[in-house]
């Protein structure tokens, strides 16, 4: 992450990480196992769920299908 960035971004993709998480172990799954299923590498999930990565839009979308929730229910 860029050290210029703001606290608030920081924070935003600290939570939507929690609520990939979150939603991946209620989903009983490996990050590998959603990753596999979102089309994603294993390495983008775990830096998106530790709030280490600004997540693309389009990678937002596959893991919302994924885990079959709303796109909006992973935003903060």
């Amino acid at each position: 992450m860029p050290a210029d960035q703001p606290e608030w971004i920081t924070s935003a993709q600290q939570a939507l990480g929690l609520r990939v998480r979150d939603a991946r172990l209620y989903a009983n799954l490996t990050q590998e196992q959603l990753a596999e299923l979102a089309g994603i590498d294993r390495s983008t999930l775990q830096r998106i769920e530790g709030g280490q990565n600004d997540a693309k839009f389009s990678h937002l979308i596959r893991l919302a299908r994924a885990l079959d929730v709303a796109t909006r229910d992973l935003l903060p």
